[in-house]
């Protein structure tokens, strides 16, 4: 499931290629026909993520470019909510002239962990069109690729969504009534600390568990989880009630932090640079069983990026040696996902 820095980038992304445009809204699959007919035709306003939500926000035609401070709160202004889940994904095409982004974003069968991909061109034959054509001679829009619950079509790009868990149009109050429910969220500027803490420090609940539940702390998941908790050195199965009020603040600024540059660069790096080792992890097929590491994480495509089996101190690293210690890292089902943690390391 893709982690809130996922989703931070897709906000961006529709800021980028369709911000301030009348869009063209179907359902090629069907299954959100009546939703799209509420937002096609309807100006984008406002691309917002909060944790794993991204709201995509839709005022009428007649609010100019000028005119769009503010319209965001106004009661005809309608949202497109999306949760990807596990499954979900947005692909975005362009013409020539769009602004190059990342062509999907979502499903590991669009990405490889959290490495999104560019391609040079649209890959699209000349029976797969729409016979629409936009800013260029040379690009036309693709057909639909599989089941597509959601095709926004702009001036210069188009955005399919697949497979989401949620899809739906809300208003401003029942947007409101979403955002209620979530914990405040670190990439976010409004996201805030001692809300977090107070969370975490009423409930016995184990601090492993409560970083994954997005009522206290919105768009952490797995991989943020593991790593977060190891580099504060905090036993994962501990109450939340027992860690103290100044460590939930740490763990906090450190979320802040690394999911901002998740979010800055669309991968997960969370090893410091002391603590990486070029021969402790073989990342090569030659390696023997048990020694290459199993993580989604793949940042080798990067120019100057840091290697993928140099990315992470616990996740997935499970029976390897743990990069500061050298005891092996451990692994054990909590709440239904697979929890990694050192247990010298994090007493």
């Amino acid at each position: 499931m893709p982690e809130g820095h996922t989703v931070h980038r897709l906000a961006r992304t529709f800021d980028t290629l369709f911000a301030g445009q009348t869009l063209r809204v179907s359902s090629p699959q069907g299954r959100f026909a009546d939703g799209a007919a509420l937002l096609s035709g309807r100006r984008l306003v406002a691309s917002e993520a909060w944790g794993k939500q991204l709201f995509l926000g839709f005022a009428p035609t007649d609010v100019s470019e000028t005119q769009v401070t503010g319209v965001t709160h106004a009661s005809d202004t309608l949202w497109l909510r999306t949760h990807l889940g596990l499954y979900g994904a947005w692909t975005f095409a362009g013409a020539p002239d769009a602004p190059e982004v990342a062509h999907a974003i979502g499903a590991p069968r669009k990405r490889i962990g959290e490495r999104e991909t560019t391609p040079s061109a649209p890959d699209v034959s000349e029976t797969q069109v729409t016979g629409v054509t936009h800013a260029s001679d040379t690009w036309e829009v693709p057909a639909p690729r599989g089941q597509v619950r959601v095709r926004l079509l702009g001036d210069h790009a188009v955005a399919d969504l697949t497979g989401p868990t949620a899809c739906e149009v809300v208003t401003v109050d029942e947007k409101r009534a979403v955002e209620a429910r979530l914990g405040p969220d670190p990439i976010r500027d409004d996201g805030d600390v001692e809300a977090f803490v107070a969370a975490v420090g009423r409930s016995r609940v184990t601090i492993g568990q409560q970083l994954m539940d997005q009522a206290v702390v919105a768009g952490v998941g797995n991989i943020y989880r593991a790593e977060v908790l190891f580099r504060a050195r905090v036993d994962p199965l501990r109450p939340g009630r027992d860690v103290p009020a100044t460590t939930v603040r740490a763990l906090w600024d450190d979320l802040v932090v690394l999911m901002r540059d998740g979010a800055t660069h669309g991968a997960i790096v969370t090893t410091r640079p002391e603590d990486r080792d070029a021969g402790q992890d073989s990342g090569s097929p030659d390696a023997s069983p048990g020694t290459r590491p199993r993580t989604r994480q793949n940042t080798d495509g990067a120019p100057g990026a840091v290697p993928s089996d140099q990315a992470f101190y616990v996740y997935h690293r499970d029976g390897l040696p743990c990069r500061v210690c050298g005891t092996p890292v451990l692994v054990k089902e909590l709440a239904g996902r697979n929890l990694f943690w050192c247990g010298t390391c994090q007493v």
